[in-house]
């Protein structure tokens, strides 16, 4: 099961923190019947990872391993080679792969089972609203899903289905909102510690995993890419494998993901398969 959105998913002037929109220009090679097509698009504007050149510590301006701008930013003086250092070249030699888990958060709040138990009432993906773990362990126990060291964390929020439901103004005003906001993981302490317990990667089916705009004076994103070199994924299409998993009573599943080979780059597509 794909769990790639489209990459024109997002339209021209129609993307969320000013990202540019994927481009295709199709090159027809007449006189031959052969086409070829240039694609160019931000590497965050669809599914992505979030590569370890993404997002430093704020305060202390340094990526993972202690690196500074100016590491990344480097030009060889001798060479005029650009650095690559912390490149998700790094992460497309051996691709992210692993036992992912499914916490289909939307199905279980939603649900009067998670009605009655979440901390979390009648939110609006749209907002800024914070998910406790406390939330998301409840979901797992309602699946029957056991987590083991070393899994692929996917957080089914319900802004992918949401999304479907807005109306262009709507979609428009969150848009032009500055920050804009979104539901995401809580920025707490007891939400870093259950995913240093557990997960190797992390991902979700909003454009900023975290809660956004933070509530705290630090972000999710600096310490688990700065601080700790763990994948941050955003805006996975996780629709099709909620559906999946509901019919197959399993949220766990087999995850192959092979980040775009590009020397220096920032974050990349996931090219990313679900399997069973």
């Amino acid at each position: 099961i794909s769990l790639n959105w489209p990459l024109n998913a997002q339209q021209h002037e129609k993307t969320y923190f000013q990202r540019a929109a994927f481009h295709q220009a199709l090159l027809d090679k007449h006189p031959r019947i052969v086409n070829d097509d240039v694609w160019t698009f931000n590497s965050q504007v669809s599914t992505q990872w979030d590569g370890l050149r993404h997002f430093g510590y704020q305060e202390a301006g340094l990526f993972y391993g202690g690196r500074c701008q100016a590491d990344i930013h480097g030009v060889d003086e001798g060479t005029g080679a650009r650095s690559t250092v912390l490149g998700i070249q790094a992460w497309a030699e051996q691709g992210i792969v692993g036992r992912g888990v499914l916490v289909d958060y939307h199905s279980w709040r939603t649900s009067p089972e998670g009605q009655a138990q979440s901390k979390v009432k009648n939110y609006d993906s749209f907002e800024s609203v914070s998910i406790p773990v406390s939330d998301l362990e409840a979901c797992l126990k309602a699946q029957g899903t056991e987590l083991k060291f070393g899994d692929i964390l996917f957080i089914r929020s319900g802004f992918m289905a949401e999304l479907a439901t807005k109306t262009e103004d709507e979609l428009e005003a969150s848009r032009a909102a500055v920050p804009h906001h979104f539901i995401g993981v809580e920025q707490s302490e007891a939400t870093l510690r259950w995913i240093w317990d557990h997960f190797a990667a992390v991902a979700g089916d909003q454009p900023a995993f975290e809660r956004w705009p933070p509530t705290e004076p630090w972000y999710m994103h600096e310490v688990l890419l700065a601080g700790w070199g763990c994948p941050i994924g955003e805006l996975f299409d996780l629709e099709k494998l909620a559906a999946h998993c509901r019919d197959a009573g399993r949220w766990t599943f087999f995850v192959s993901s092979e980040p775009c080979n590009v020397p220096g780059g920032v974050a990349s597509p996931p090219n990313v398969l679900a399997i069973f």
